[in-house]
């Protein structure tokens, strides 16, 4: 089997300097001898801006630009490659809507696919991981709420899939004629469902890889306090959906002189610092300087690069495994503990719901929602609460259900 390359996804609030990071990355990546990409999933693309390159979005899972070397570079967007299976749900939907007598053109509009840039991201991220070709891909991210939204979205469509797969197969088939009468509707064919399939398939491959030890998100800030916050909301939901996060990069920090004007905003960062470090404990803390111009091009941001120095903690090698701490679940006597990483949570940041086999928790608006393991199924919940960065859900035995002795 192909060994899957190292994936790094970078984010942060918008303006802070992902895109940059991001492509000086991957330039100092290809230059170590690694074979790069680079990919944009954000819909203001500006990643070909930040390399000196014309970098449109590609039509197709494969198709990539040559930037230098063993680097190439790559804009996804709703249209890249997942159009010809969207084509096949499209095509079902605008049918529905003529038997309605929606307007033709209305109908184009309607049913423009919510989510397209996501999923096509994903799935172009799927077959670049299974393609052999690359050693390193880098991600250019959009902003944090984007960001979360991509990454929750392989566990979430899967939720859903799973519950309509195979029972409304079965159904169907069994059924499409009563039920298309009944609800004077065309019903899906198999070919839809068999997208609906498909899509669950990859949706579920590229969960597995981007939890993995060769994936993990690195956060872009700035030291100012509005964007420390977010990043540190942001670690938190990273956690909460079970992706590791490597590293935090301070990007913009001003050198340190004796002009006044600038030793204002020394002071003000220097601050903002030492907050990030005392935030982000355990993870490395890297410092990109505030250059005199700006860092475009393959050679000004390689420089960028080397400029880029640890401030705190130990960064491992790109190539290093990548130390995660998903969800678990350990015994405890009679009863069984879930734990579920989530720095810089208090427990009254938490909402937790049980529903059926499903345990729905919220964080400062963040959901998940976790398909229970079997044994936590035949268990009810106790209590909860976080404890030193990590959510505890202890279950007990469901008396109806599973006596004890047995």
């Amino acid at each position: 089997m192909t060994p899957s390359p190292r994936i790094v996804l970078v984010t942060g609030k918008g303006g802070v300097g992902k895109t940059t990071t991001a492509a000086a990355l991957a330039v100092e990546s290809a230059r170590a001898g690694r074979r790069t990409l680079v990919m944009s999933t954000d819909v203001a693309h500006s990643l070909g801006d930040a390399l000196e390159i014309g970098l449109r979005t590609s039509p197709t899972w494969d198709r990539t630009l040559e930037v230098e070397e063993r680097l190439h570079a790559q804009a996804v967007g709703a249209r890249t490659s997942v159009a010809a299976d969207w084509g096949t749900m499209r095509d079902y939907l605008l049918t529905v809507l003529d038997s309605f007598g929606v307007d033709p053109v209305v109908a184009e509009e309607l049913t423009a696919l919510p989510g397209a840039d996501e999923i096509s991201a994903l799935l172009t991220l799927g077959h670049h991981a299974t393609s052999g070709e690359w050693d390193v891909v880098v991600v250019d991210c959009a902003p944090t709420a984007e960001t979360l939204r991509l990454l929750a979205l392989p566990e979430l469509l899967g939720w859903h899939l799973d519950r309509l797969m195979p029972t409304q197969r079965r159904l169907l088939t069994a059924m499409r004629p009563a039920a298309a009468a009944a609800a004077g509707l065309p019903m899906p064919g198999n070919e839809v469902l068999d997208v609906l399939s498909t899509w669950r398939a990859h949706m579920a491959d590229v969960r597995t890889l981007l939890t993995s030890e060769r994936a993990s998100v690195r956060i872009v800030l700035t030291p100012e306090n509005v964007v420390i916050a977010e990043a540190r909301r942001i670690l938190t939901s990273l956690s909460l959906h079970g992706y590791a996060v490597d590293a935090v990069v301070v990007n913009r920090v001003i050198p340190v002189d004796d002009d006044p004007w600038r030793s204002a905003w020394n002071a003000a960062q220097t601050a903002g610092i030492a907050t990030i470090v005392e935030s982000f404990r355990g993870t490395p803390v890297l410092v990109a300087p505030y250059l005199a111009g700006e860092p475009t091009g393959a050679d000004a941001l390689a420089e960028l690069a080397v400029q880029t120095t640890t401030l705190d903690g130990e960064l491992p090698p790109l190539d290093s495994p990548v130390r995660g701490g998903g969800l678990r679940v350990e015994p405890d006597g009679e009863d069984f503990v879930l734990l579920l990483p989530l720095p810089l949570a208090r427990s009254g940041d938490v909402d937790l719901a049980r529903r059926g086999d499903d345990l729905v928790v919220d964080v400062g608006g963040v959901r998940r929602v976790i398909a229970l393991p079997s044994v936590l199924r035949r268990c009810i919940v106790k209590n909860a609460g976080v404890r030193a960065g990590e959510l505890r859900v202890r279950f007990v035995r469901d008396e109806e259900v599973w006596p004890r002795g047995r």
